[in-house]
């Protein structure tokens, strides 16, 4: 970062002429003068026998010094400068071409020459490019989210109750308060407790840079400094002018870097696992994706088990221990979510939608439909129709 060139931050490397004295009558009373055009390709080194004075001719200037010729300080050269005897220095233009005066009683000798291409401007590790999908839902007790996996990074907030998020097969609560981010590409799903309803705040993204592992399959408990960025990004999300958008994006970026700073804090919980747990949930992953994707095939657990490579009673264990849940009602609860989507889309009757779901009749699919969802596929029809 370039520094503001002072007495204070350059009595080490030399001192600044006062601005009272004209520079043009300083540098011509000089045995040597030289103006020097400066590129942004490699630049020269040099190191000073005597005194050099200094000024910027054109343009904006980046000054580099050092006194072991390795460490540098960076200034941007807005003064008339005087550089000690024995100090290196290099000379560069902040943006594309410039030009400095060098003057004194002897020109300062060229050391070598530097091919880094340093960048002087303040930059971002990371910074989110785009917004995809901004929504708040409003979930029902129970509901279950049967799975996805996508390019952009995601981040789920629960607003109110709780959820479960899923994720490379491992089942972790979240609470009000509660954020977990998934990396691009992993396979996630989400649903309630049967007598637990929810709102939660859902974004998808992209982020530029290096994306911080840390960032990653992690429960946050979100800090207090990070709520007011989230109260902002649903007010601007509600808002219709030229400037939300960016405004969202400006937020949403606050908020990954409140969290980045706020990681090591030993309430949030690192969803990282021991070789032996990452195989259990690889496993459960597999069969939840499977079944996701073949949701409207006549699934069994032994089906299931068989794609996974395990047993039937191996995928149940797993699936009691890890989701507190069995692989049949698993099975049961992605095929009524899928019914409701059904019923919304409106393409078929009751009949049909029971066939396509592989269920024995319409009467035992209505019934499942009514313990489930407390109300008959009619209602829920005239609901949302």
């Amino acid at each position: 970062m370039i520094c503001n060139l002072n007495h204070l931050s350059f009595q080490s490397y030399g001192t600044i002429e006062s601005e009272r004295v004209l520079a043009k009558d300083l540098l011509d009373k000089a045995a040597e003068n030289r103006v020097m055009a400066l590129s942004g390709e490699a630049c020269r080194v040099y190191r000073c026998a005597r005194e050099i004075w200094v000024r910027n001719h054109e343009n904006m200037t980046v000054l580099s010094v050092s006194l072991d010729g390795e460490t540098y300080q960076h200034f941007y050269l807005d003064k008339v400068i005087c550089i000690k005897p024995g100090v290196y220095f290099s000379l560069r233009p902040y943006q594309d071409a410039s030009s400095v005066e060098l003057a004194g009683e002897q020109m300062p000798e060229e050391v070598t020459t530097d091919h880094s291409a340093n960048n002087y401007r303040m930059k971002r590790n990371i910074a989110v490019n785009s917004i995809y999908t901004f929504f708040y839902h409003e979930k029902e007790k129970g509901f279950i989210f049967p799975g996805e996996a996508h390019k952009p990074l995601e981040l789920t907030y629960v607003d109110n109750g709780a959820i479960h998020s899923v994720a490379d097969g491992m089942d972790v609560l979240l609470n009000q308060g509660d954020l977990v981010i998934y990396a691009p590409n992993q396979w996630h799903m989400q649903y309630a407790d049967e007598d637990v309803s929810a709102s939660y705040i859902t974004i998808s993204f992209d982020l530029d840079g290096v994306c911080p592992e840390s960032l990653f399959n992690r429960k946050f408990s979100i800090p207090q400094s990070a709520v007011p960025m989230l109260q902002r990004l649903l007010w601007e999300h509600d808002q219709v002018d030229s400037y939300s958008e960016d405004m969202m994006i400006c937020y949403l970026q606050i908020l990954l870097l409140t969290l980045l700073r706020e990681q090591t804090s030993p309430t949030q919980v690192k969803l990282r696992t021991t070789n032996a747990v990452n195989s259990e949930n690889e496993i459960i992953r597999r069969a939840q994706q499977f079944i996701s994707t073949h949701v409207r095939d006549k699934l069994t657990v032994p089906v299931v088990a068989r794609h996974v490579d395990v047993s039937p009673s191996y995928l149940t264990a797993l699936f009691r221990k890890n989701l507190q849940i069995s692989p049949g009602e698993y099975i049961r609860r992605v095929k009524l979510q899928e019914s409701k989507q059904m019923i919304r889309e409106d393409n078929m009757n009751f009949t049909e939608i029971a066939a396509v779901l592989q269920y024995s009749t319409v009467h035992h699919f209505s019934r499942q439909f009514k313990d489930k969802f407390g109300i008959t596929p009619t209602e829920y029809a005239k609901s949302v129709r």
